[in-house]
């Protein structure tokens, strides 16, 4: 008789563990497979508590819920974190207002070890905004139940993207996730655009701060046109991005030492709100010809009717129904559908949760289950989502290293045309072997997301569950034989962790 060694009690162990677990958690009822998979896009992964929820509303009701994006209460603790971080509660006048008085002290400082020391402690307190934001970003993704709104907010983030190594912008990206793109990130296309327009990021990253009449800068009024709104090849002109921009001078940045001198009749036309200026006196008052229409030359109204003429364009609605329609359902998502998103954007004027709506009651979105490639953000959040169910982490150092490594940092797009929806973007072998390396971090310990970041003792710990109720009930109905043939031959829990997050079922959803 062959000897038992620790691995075959080790083995034994694991299979009466997965045993015992499919046995007792066999009572709640299990997700049909269309549900689960329907839920695992709506959401950035399923959790228990997603699921719960999901079976007691059913899927109108749900859906209902996600749309609005009201029932958005993050846990209590999370919460408070968030509400004290500076880096979104902060105005963003005050935030320049503050960088620019360091620096100017730092400038008049003499030269030296002081000096030195100076710059560097402002780069640390400026890399720190930046990595708030991005920790906020992630700790909404992963415990948010308003799911759907923060899938579009890290949408719309990508759409209108900017880079946190220009300039000013890392000080500026908490204020703009929470102030112009998460409270939009479900309502009307318009005010989006008007949001991100009209934040002094948008403006820095995209240079508009220097467009002034005399003085044009097309930068911000192509991008406008072609990644935010139109899209390329859909029918402007050259000749309307120079009028476009000429339609944009005035608007910028401002502070509140530098009030401009304006002579009277321009005194009216002033707007400054937050950061935002838009100054008449550098202005170009001639009348426009943009797409056809003839835009009289009058000031900041210029500009609301400029992108009202832009959106009501039929190529806007098709531009912005088919990539919402790559990020959930397709990399080439069927013309038909988009056609009949298309129509739900111009008959409700740009209502994004009624796009939404058209794109998750459609059958095209059924037909695809199981066969859109997780970007990044939605596999490492999904991954997490399931391994710990709702425990909270402590540290998201190590999130932040895996999205570097997989090639997404949030806020890290150095080009505004923002990462890629499609899986040719993602699914490269050195890409594949990354997802590896992190799912067997994730499914063999806690890889430090339970160490405080402020370097104090843990208070909690955890072990990744992933062969938990949960999974028996939501994910195995999901997983094609294949992958539940490789699970049957893990031969420990770290194994079978390791195996499902980095199987191709769990990467499509």
């Amino acid at each position: 008789m062959r000897p038992i060694t620790p691995l075959h009690l080790g083995q034994l162990f694991f299979a009466l563990t997965l045993t015992v677990a499919s046995t007792c958690w066999a009572d709640p009822p299990k997700l049909a497979r269309d549900d689960a998979l329907w839920l695992a896009r709506i959401t950035y992964g399923i959790d228990s508590a997603s699921v719960e929820h999901y079976q007691q509303l059913g899927r109108r009701r749900y859906l209902d819920e996600q749309l609005s994006g009201k029932n958005d209460a993050l846990p209590p603790a999370i919460a408070q974190e968030i509400a004290q971080m500076p880096v979104s509660q902060t105005k963003s006048l005050d935030i320049l207002e503050n960088v620019a008085a360091e620096n100017k002290r730092i400038k008049a400082m003499p030269e030296g070890p002081d000096q030195v020391a100076a710059r560097k402690a402002q780069r640390e307190l400026g890399n720190q905004y930046a990595y708030q934001a991005r920790r906020t970003e992630v700790l909404r993704a992963l415990y948010s139940p308003a799911q759907l709104k923060e899938q579009m907010t890290w949408f719309w983030l990508n759409h209108f993207s900017v880079y946190e190594q220009k300039g000013n912008l890392r000080w500026l990206l908490g204020n703009y996730a929470e102030q112009a793109i998460r409270p939009n990130s479900l309502g009307h296309f318009r005010d989006l655009v008007m949001a991100t327009l009209t934040h002094p990021a948008m403006i820095e990253y995209l240079d508009n701060a220097q467009n002034a009449n005399g003085h044009i800068n097309e930068n911000y009024a192509r991008e406008l046109m072609e990644l935010h709104t139109l899209g390329v090849n859909s029918g402007y002109s050259q000749q309307d991005v120079q009028e476009l921009a000429r339609v944009l001078t005035g608007v910028g940045i401002t502070r509140r030492d530098n009030p401009p001198k304006l002579k009277p009749d321009w005194q009216p036309l002033l707007i400054r709100n937050d950061g935002f200026e838009f100054n008449p006196a550098r202005h170009d008052f001639g009348n426009k010809t943009l797409l056809g229409k003839t835009i009289e030359g009058r000031g900041f109204a210029e500009v609301e009717q400029a992108v009202d003429l832009i959106i009501k364009q039929p190529a806007c609605a098709r531009f912005i129904s088919r990539k919402i329609a790559m990020y959930f359902v397709s990399d080439d998502p069927p013309a038909k559908l988009v056609e009949q998103m298309a129509k739900t954007f111009q008959k409700s004027d740009g209502d994004i949760a009624a796009v939404l709506r058209t794109m998750f009651e459609s059958r095209d979105l059924d037909d695809s289950a199981g066969k859109k490639f997780k970007d990044p953000m939605q596999f490492v959040v999904s991954s997490l989502r399931l391994a710990y169910d709702g425990k909270q982490i402590a540290n998201t150092h190590p999130v932040m290293n895996w999205l570097n490594a997989l090639g997404e940092p949030l806020f890290g797009h150095l080009t505004p045309d923002g990462y890629a929806l499609i899986e040719s973007g993602w699914a490269s072998s050195g890409q594949m072997s990354r997802r590896f390396e992190i799912a067997k971090t994730i499914g063999n310990g806690n890889a430090g997301l339970f160490d405080p970041e402020d370097g104090t003792p843990p208070t909690a710990t955890g072990f990744p569950q992933l062969a938990s109720r949960l999974y028996y009930n939501a994910i195995e109905p999901t997983l094609p034989q294949a992958t539940r043939d490789t699970l049957d031959h893990a031969t420990s829990q770290q194994e079978w962790n390791t195996y499902l997050l980095s199987s191709p079922g769990f990467n499509y959803r």
